[in-house]
């Protein structure tokens, strides 16, 4: 039985062939979640997913989804449009009917957003010419062809501008959501649902869609120096020069220096530069340590030092990526 009052949100998805389930499901489950937080008698958001014929729509699994049609949604107040991301984002774009439906839901939205490719969905209304937006990294280069009047970037998992949201690959439509609901109801209640979900931390939408230990992961598929970075990363404040480092890998400083540039394409230095800074992002966007003390725990040994790798690597000084990017606790 529905709880919705005048008060809920109205959450509506839409979908199509072929989408990636995830895309569909990460989001409508901090949705759904919220609506237990926030501890209200009536629902914080009211979800609907709706296709263009309103049947069962094919995922890129061996579900299908039930929908309601989006002709009987065109013309009603949505507080929240989310288009669903997949393979048949491409397919979805060029259907001209389609679209002229997705068109009028937007016209009718407070707040659009995109989650993965739904962003080339999205893009095909016009909604996002003049804005910034980002999609997949594997989308980024197709999106802008596509639709060069979109300002698209690769880097971030999601970007606000101003009611438009759009969102990296597949996770990357949970941090969305969870920022949204924390705009909606607070950040203490967007915490409590990524504990919920043990969703490790709830991302700033600054942060990058490429991971750096997935990319060391990618690069040394062998494991080789998985417990020298295990290492690394537990000893950040300690001296870390090639030579220790080649001594912790059992090999010699000439040897280690050699395979391990080439295998992992940076330095030691490099790398050991590369460990700190990540660390130093993770504190500066979590804790409200002072600059000082960060650095001295990354092992940049002073925060001048660690503020220089910032701008020679990320563009920005510390103390400007924490008003940009801190969690507010």
């Amino acid at each position: 039985m529905s709880n919705r009052t005048s008060k809920s949100r109205q959450v509506a998805f839409v979908v199509y062939p072929d989408i990636v389930i995830l895309d569909l499901v990460g989001p409508l489950q901090v949705f759904s979640s919220a609506n237990y937080f926030v501890g209200s008698s009536t629902y914080a958001y009211e979800t609907v997913i709706v296709s263009y014929k309103g049947d069962k729509v094919i995922t890129n699994t061996m579900l299908s989804i039930e929908t309601d049609v989006m002709s009987s949604w065109q013309n009603r107040s949505i507080d929240t449009l989310v288009v669903v991301g997949g393979m048949g984002a491409y397919a979805a774009s060029a259907d001209t009917p389609f679209i002229q439906l997705l068109t009028a839901m937007v016209k009718r939205s407070k707040r659009i957003c995109s989650v993965c490719s739904g962003a080339i969905v999205l893009a095909a209304t016009g909604i996002l010419n003049g804005r910034r937006a980002v999609t997949h990294w594997e989308d980024c280069d197709n999106l802008a062809q596509m639709f060069p009047k979109v300002q698209v970037e690769v880097d971030p998992i999601f970007i606000k501008d101003g009611n438009i949201w759009t969102s990296a690959g597949i996770t990357a439509g949970i941090d969305l959501c969870l920022a949204m609901v924390a705009e909606d109801h607070g950040q203490p209640i967007a915490l409590e649902i990524a504990r919920s979900l043990v969703t490790y931390m709830v991302r700033p939408g600054g942060q990058s869609q490429f991971s750096p230990a997935l990319d060391r992961q990618t690069l040394d598929k062998s494991g080789r120096f998985d417990e020298l970075h295990k290492w690394i990363a537990t000893n950040l404040n300690r001296d870390l020069s090639v030579e220790q480092l080649a001594a912790y890998a059992n090999m010699s400083v000439r040897n280690f220096s050699r395979v391990y540039t080439a295998q992992m394409g940076k330095t030691p230095a490099k790398a050991v530069e590369a460990f700190r800074l990540e660390a130093a992002r993770q504190l500066l966007e979590t804790t409200s340590l002072k600059i000082k003390t960060i650095a001295m725990r990354c092992g940049f040994s002073d925060d001048e030092r660690m503020r220089r790798a910032f701008l020679r690597i990320l563009q920005i000084s510390p103390n400007d990526y924490r008003r940009r990017f801190q969690i507010n606790e």
